[in-house]
């Protein structure tokens, strides 16, 4: 689930800058108070569903296609997911650079990306899923179109997450806002899994090793790629859909106290300043382990389920279970950081630790479904935490000097950068560690030594990563929500816009 915004120079005018009364209004703000309508709020959210559809069709069930339908091997298995998430990881600065150097538009300078990458991202998911006729090169076509996805998906990614502090400088409204954008990321998440879970069920199943009686691969069902080619379609559609609907429900603001000619810092130098700033490290540090942790529990749960236990026939079930969960505490986790504040909350993450344990230990279903229940509240949060305490760790940095505008894009950018790095590179060892144990692509039956593989990795190790990222996080100073006061001393000196 990225961050970033800016916009260029203009022409310097000459005349007086709008009243705020009429800037706000055409923000849809009120006059003041940086109040947010409730139907910015929402076209916001949206923008985000079809990258959260996307990802979690694919962070639950990508990973069985290409072992067990497209019969790839797991180390280049292993290639597939380590290339795609280095090649996403590798275009948020990528992005951030050039998002920074390019010119405002009559549709704003982030909306543009948006659009102009839609199509190409909708082609590349569709085709992910294809199954190509030869077999000799399926690795290279995976890795390649995956590489692509990860690519695009962080160019929309990237300037819709940077709308956050461009549509209120109200700390309080932005944290609103991103409530509401994970709220409806998490049901994108939940129609993903959902949908093309459903649509692929006939694909896997008891059922399939059941006739079988031989040893070894099981061929693949003469409908498992027409199930997969029409959940692909399905999926696809979402991002023209939703695309059009935040095109048409936000509009980018731009602070009128900053002139268009103004220039901030470039992108280079002002990523060596964020890099520099603690609370930023610690903030990010944290989170690698602990969204690298959710990435390998959500990726191995599906294998885990059909080859280490005999809960195959209840994956459906559990993911959904686990999707649910997190959407509905959602709004429940957003006002225990209100309430509570997001140190507090952070310890939320803790709950799925004994209960991932748990499931690995006493892989039963009633289980299986209270262990989704509780990885649910604890995704929700880990999940809406960093996106929550960037703007204050931005607010922190920018009260602290006096750089101009931009540096948000750059904050965000590389948060995501290291994030998604991370993640590779726990992908892509656990994936290896499948291939050292002896995993057999499309086999009906695994041995010992891969059961006790999936036990731990759906176990120890999303459990040491949680439990190290929440050290890291809980020591030191974090920086608070500024005062009313700074966020209007912000809103004077900083653009939020890149020059």
């Amino acid at each position: 689930m990225a961050v970033y915004r800016e916009a260029i120079p203009g022409p310097a005018l000459e005349a007086p800058s709008p009243s705020p009364e009429a800037h706000t209004s055409a923000q849809g703000l009120d006059s003041g108070a940086g109040h947010l309508s409730f139907y910015r709020k929402l076209c916001y959210g949206i923008g985000g569903v079809p990258n959260q559809v996307a990802s979690s069709a694919i962070a639950f069930y990508l990973q069985l296609f290409l072992l067990d339908v497209a019969q790839i091997p797991a180390a280049q298995v292993s290639l597939v997911l380590f290339g795609g998430k280095v090649s996403g990881a590798a275009a948020d600065p990528l992005a951030g650079f050039l998002i920074n150097r390019s010119r405002r538009t009559g549709s704003g300078r982030l909306m543009p990306w948006v659009l102009g990458c839609t199509p190409f991202i909708a082609l590349a998911y569709f085709f992910l899923w294809f199954l190509p006729p030869f077999t000799t090169l399926r690795g290279l076509w995976y890795t390649t179109l995956y590489c692509l996805f990860q690519a695009l998906a962080t160019f929309v990614q990237v300037p819709y997450t940077a709308l956050t502090m461009l549509l209120t400088p109200n700390p309080k409204e932005r944290d609103s806002a991103t409530a509401y954008r994970m709220t409806l990321e998490m049901a994108g998440t939940l129609m993903g899994a959902t949908i093309h879970g459903l649509i692929v069920s006939g694909a896997h199943g008891s059922h399939r090793c059941k006739e079988d009686m031989l040893p070894g691969e099981v061929a693949v069902s003469p409908n498992a790629t027409r199930l997969y080619f029409i959940a692909a379609a399905v999926v696809a559609l979402t991002y023209p859909v939703c695309s059009t609907l935040l095109y048409l429900g936000v509009k980018e603001r731009s602070d009128p106290s900053t002139p268009a000619s103004g220039q901030g810092l470039g992108f280079l130098a002002g990523l060596g300043l964020t890099v520099r700033h603690r609370p930023y490290l610690k903030l990010v540090v944290s989170f690698l382990f602990i969204s690298a942790a959710v990435q390998v529990e959500q990726s191995y749960l599906v294998l885990f389920c059909t080859h280490a236990s005999q809960l195959q026939d209840h994956v459906q079930g559990m993911v959904l279970t686990i999707l649910v969960s997190a959407v509905l505490s959602t709004p429940m986790w957003e006002w225990v950081l209100q309430r509570f504040g997001k140190r507090m909350s952070a310890l939320g993450i803790c709950a799925m630790v004994p209960f991932a344990i748990l499931l690995a230990a006493v892989p039963i279903v009633p289980v299986a479904y209270v262990v989704a229940f509780v990885s649910g509240l604890s995704i929700a949060v880990s999940l809406l935490l960093p996106w929550s305490m960037l703007p204050d760790v931005v607010d922190d940095f920018q009260l602290q000097h006096q750089h101009g505008p931009g540096l948000e894009t750059i904050f965000y950018s590389s948060y995501v950068f290291f994030t998604k790095l991370s993640g590779a590179g726990a992908l892509g060892i656990s994936t290896l560690s499948l291939d050292f144990a002896g995993y057999e692509s499309g086999a009906c039956k695994q041995s010992e030594q891969v059961v006790v593989t999936l036990k731990v990795l759906i176990g120890a190790v999303p459990t040491s990563m949680i439990l190290t990222g929440l050290c890291i996080l809980m020591v030191g100073h974090t920086p608070k929500e500024p005062r009313q006061a700074n966020s209007r001393s912000l809103g004077r000196r900083t653009s939020y816009t890149l020059a």
